[in-house]
This record gives C-alpha cells, sequence and structure tokens, in this order.
C-alpha cells in the first residue's frame, strides 16, 4: 500500500508521557499526500452560502450524520439552533451547548479510498496496537474520516472504560487552520480535583464520565494540521473539544479510530460530574464519594488543607 510509511513512522516514534502517555506525530503524511488528500472533494467543501447549503454538500459528498457524543443527529434542529446560539441548548451539564458529526461513509476520490483501506487494514492495526500493549483480537475496530460543525463541544474526559485505544489526525483543508478554534485540548486535574481521577483508579468497574473545563488544566492543544494522537484511555487521559469558528468556509476534519474492548471491563454506569463534588470548605460529602477513595488519598487530601490552613495561619501573623 501507498500509505505503507506511516507503520514505519509511527513505530520508530517514542511515547510522550505530558500530559499522559501518548504518540504525538507532526507531518505523518507526506507533502504530497496530504495535499491530495485535503484537496479531495470529499474533504474540501468551503464557500457556502448557509447551513443549509452546507449539509446539502455534504450529504452530496457522502456524508451521513453519526451518533456522537455531545451531539445531536437531527440537522434541521442543529440550524435552528446555530441561528440562534445564545439559546440555552445543552446535551450535558458540563458543556455550554452542543455540535453535529458527520462521517465519510462513501468515499469516491481514489487518494480517499486507497487510505480508508489502508486504516482497516490489519498491518495498521496491528501498529498501533502494539504500541499501546493492546490486544487486538480482543478488540472491534472503526475508523472513519469525519467533520465536527461548528459549536461541537465535548468537555473533560478521559473517555469510557470500554475504548481500548484511539487516534485523531486532523485533515483541516485550510491554511489557516492552525489558528481556528476548534482544536483538542489535552488536560490535567487540578490539583484540587485529583480525588476523582483517585476515585476512578480504585473503582476499575465504575465507568469515568465528563468533567466541568474549570475542574482541569490545559497542557498542550493537537493544533498542527497533518498530525497524529495516539493514546490507550486510562484514569488520567483527560482531553476536550470546543469548536467556534466559521464551517461554511471549511469544516473541521479528522480521520478517527477507535479499538474497543468486545467485553465491557465495567459493570457500572459512571456517576454524574456533580455527584463527584466534595465541599473542602464545609467538608461536606453529600454523595458519599469519600467512602470510595482510598485511604492514601484521602490522608493526602488532608495533608494538603492542613498545609493551606499553616500557610495561612502564617502570612496572617504580627511581626
Amino acid at each position: 500500500m501507498q500509505f505503507d510509511y506511516i507503520i514505519e513512522k509511527i513505530n520508530n516514534t517514542e511515547l510522550s508521557t505530558s500530559p499522559f502517555l501518548h504518540l504525538e506525530l507532526n507531518n505523518l503524511f507526506t507533502p504530497e499526500h496530504f495535499e491530495q488528500l485535503v484537496r479531495a472533494k470529499e474533504l474540501n467543501i468551503s464557500d457556502c452560502k448557509n447551513d443549509k447549503d452546507l449539509f446539502e454538500k455534504l450529504f452530496n459528498n457522502g456524508y451521513k450524520i453519526i451518533d456522537f457524543p455531545g451531539c445531536i443527529n437531527d440537522h434541521e434542529e442543529y440550524i435552528k439552533w446555530h441561528e440562534h446560539k445564545h439559546a440555552s441548548q445543552k446535551i450535558n451539564t458540563a458543556c455550554e451547548g452542543f455540535g453535529i458529526v458527520l462521517r465519510l461513509k462513501q468515499p469516491e476520490s481514489t487518494i480517499v479510498r486507497e487510505l480508508t483501506s489502508f486504516l482497516e487494514s490489519d498491518e495498521f492495526i496491528q501498529c498501533i496496537s502494539r504500541k499501546f500493549g493492546v490486544q487486538a483480537d480482543e478488540c472491534n475496530y472503526d475508523s472513519g474520516i469525519q467533520k465536527y460543525l461548528d459549536g461541537y463541544e465535548i468537555s473533560p474526559h478521559p473517555d469510557i472504560r470500554r475504548k481500548a485505544l484511539t487516534y485523531m489526525v486532523n485533515l483541516n483543508p485550510s491554511i489557516n487552520s492552525e489558528l481556528s478554534d476548534h482544536h483538542t485540548y489535552y488536560m490535567k486535574f487540578k490539583p484540587e480535583y485529583t480525588y476523582i481521577r483517585e476515585y476512578w483508579k480504585g473503582n476499575k468497574n465504575v465507568d469515568t464520565c465528563w468533567v466541568p473545563w474549570e475542574w482541569c488544566n490545559t497542557v498542550k492543544q493537537q493544533t498542527k494540521n497533518n498530525s497524529i494522537v495516539i493514546f490507550s484511555p486510562n484514569n488520567e487521559t483527560l482531553h476536550a473539544v470546543k469548536a467556534k469558528y466559521d464551517h461554511l468556509q471549511y469544516q473541521r476534519t479528522q480521520l478517527y479510530g477507535n479499538l474497543w474492548y468486545k467485553e465491557n471491563p465495567c459493570d457500572v454506569l459512571g456517576r454524574a460530574w456533580e455527584s463527584l463534588v466534595i465541599d473542602q470548605s464545609t467538608q461536606r460529602d453529600e454523595s458519599g464519594i469519600s467512602r470510595l477513595i482510598p485511604w492514601r488519598i484521602k490522608n493526602y487530601i488532608e495533608a494538603k488543607k492542613a498545609s493551606k490552613t499553616d500557610k495561612k495561619n502564617h502570612a496572617s501573623r504580627d511581626y
């Protein structure tokens, strides 16, 4: 296959550890391949008159709306919302709005069809699986080219436990896309919220959940076009997106793929983020979550509280 060089690039790239274990590789495709891809008619959808015209062009080029976290699947409802974005519409209480995502189902361009075949090949799937120690035969695989329209938002989350591996490639058909506000954030919990990560670690049968943006700090963003990020989700792999851009000129476009465990490793749905709140100012825990936090972490939290109190008392003394 003409994309086999990607396997060698991934094999030769060392994993990064900040903010969590992942692979990040810029210039994934050769300049020639990248240019052919972003100029393919399925990707390069531009100069739309309005949202209705945009959807017509997307549908005519083989895209279908898909069920996706944080999104609706009714394009007419989306168009109505998008006319008045200030209107209160929420899919999740950790987010401010909602979006819509479409996947390319019927590629026609030769270069896009060949890329699709490569992404579905055993050679590629085994390559990314080995990189993160995932057993591919224990998983199902899905991949595709996706477009995320303005308003798409998914607040910080580590991915559900059934997801064994995920990758995202920026394939934006705009030379100015790196300056746009629609890129993936990679994050860490703020110190006062790390107990949630420890709760997840200590309760592996309970799924994870989305959390509010203000609970996390951004470490970096994947803004580079023609870049890939791959990771195996765990309790630390917080990432998020909030798209605010003009999708009539071009659309946020990614190669997106996942490995899913055939058997779900957890049997309890994730708690809503509201139920994870511990009011540290009053030490009230109405949700009862503190009973599920390992004692070492409880001691750490208490030590941090005591340290803050000591510093405050020390600063208030008169000398």
